[in-house]
């Protein structure tokens, strides 16, 4: 991420990717560490520079629904999306997705993609979940990368078909949560919030943080 950014500041254009093999520092949403041991898993962070501020607001979630297909054929078992940003197998963490933008006179000047995969469950998370063991990093690279671009080039909220499309893998949907609201996931808008039944019975679409669930 900070070498994209680095490059985006110096005019690299659309499209410049860095690849990782390893990382000492690497990070996820909020400044969490990610666990990137060597060779274990695929980490790239992609640059774009987006015209449609909007649809910065549903990147994360473009971007997970686009890998959902893509790393389907790559996995043993169906893909699941919780919002707002990390792909599950079997309740397990696949990948995650961090978005960080870079803004100039109130308009995005560029955005830096992060994807991490996880090619074999890292030694220190064993309740991670990983692409099956005869999928190469090429081959994992080659399905990723393409699917993020093309998530890139969305415009605007969610569409229906999107929409629909989460709903279908939702691993959210129906379970009680602590955070960001105690409640029960109900789904998502088109505007990328996610919708929560409060214990007090009220429905409330909330548009950061990160879900903990609570069962």
């Amino acid at each position: 991420m900070d070498e994209v950014h680095a490059l985006a500041a110096t005019g690299a254009p659309a499209g410049t990717m860095v690849l990782a093999s390893a990382q000492d520092a690497g990070r996820g949403r909020g400044g969490r560490p990610w666990l990137s041991e060597p060779d274990a898993g695929l980490w790239f962070t992609v640059l774009e520079r987006p015209d449609d501020a909007r649809a910065l607001e549903v990147l994360a979630l473009r971007v997970g629904l686009s890998l959902a297909d893509a790393l389907t054929p790559l996995v043993s078992a169906p893909i699941g999306l919780k919002w707002p940003n990390d792909l599950l197998v079997a309740r397990a963490k696949l990948a995650g997705i961090l978005i960080e933008v870079r803004w100039r006179d109130g308009r995005p000047e560029w955005v830096a993609i992060g994807v991490g995969i996880n090619r074999r469950v890292p030694d220190d998370f064993p309740l991670a979940a990983a692409v099956r063991a005869d999928v190469s990093r090429d081959t994992l690279l080659l399905a990723s990368v393409p699917a993020v671009r093309a998530a890139a080039r969305g415009l605007g909220a969610l569409t229906d078909a999107e929409c629909q499309a989460w709903a279908s893998r939702d691993a959210a949907v129906g379970r009680p949560v602590r955070e960001p609201l105690a409640g029960v996931v109900q789904g998502i808008t088109p505007q990328g919030a996610v919708c929560i039944r409060a214990d007090d019975g009220r429905l409330r679409a909330i548009s950061s943080g990160s879900l903990v669930f609570a069962d």
